[in-house]
């Protein structure tokens, strides 16, 4: 069963290289433009929906979640194929769109760290008097 998490992820993959594909010619690039991006969405909405309609067995969610958790290393595996000196040498654009991505992350993180609230915090935290081995050291 776990097999069939791999089938769908490679459902998956097809589909987002050749949706890939047809945006990179749309905005006229001879290159594929976010596959792996789009593959890894529509196997998170593939996976969804199967669980909802009760479609998943736990085998093959298994499967699943190891692609899942696989996604930053095939990420970084694709971005390591890409000419980035050409692509700086095309222009600043590739420079400017990193240093964006990296802004807005970091602008997203201190508003999530922001908003959460302090009590959920101290929940998470182990207190001392909580473990019996911490509490013989003070």
């Amino acid at each position: 069963m776990i097999i069939y998490g791999t089938a769908l992820l490679a459902v998956c993959h097809l589909l987002g290289i050749f949706i890939g594909d047809l945006l990179g010619q749309a905005l006229g690039v001879k290159t594929n433009v976010g596959g792996v991006g789009i593959a890894m969405l529509l196997l998170i909405a593939v996976r969804l929906y199967m669980q909802k309609t009760d479609r998943l067995p736990k085998l093959t969610e298994l499967g699943v979640e190891y692609w899942g958790a696989m996604y930053i290393p095939v990420v970084v595996a694709m971005a390591a194929q890409q000419d980035m000196v050409a692509a700086l040498r095309g222009g600043p654009v590739a420079l400017l769109s990193a240093i964006a991505a990296v802004g807005v992350c970091a602008v997203v993180i201190a508003i999530i760290n922001r908003t959460e609230k302090p009590e959920v915090i101290a929940e998470l935290v182990p207190h001392h008097h909580d473990n019996p081995l911490l509490a013989d050291s003070e």
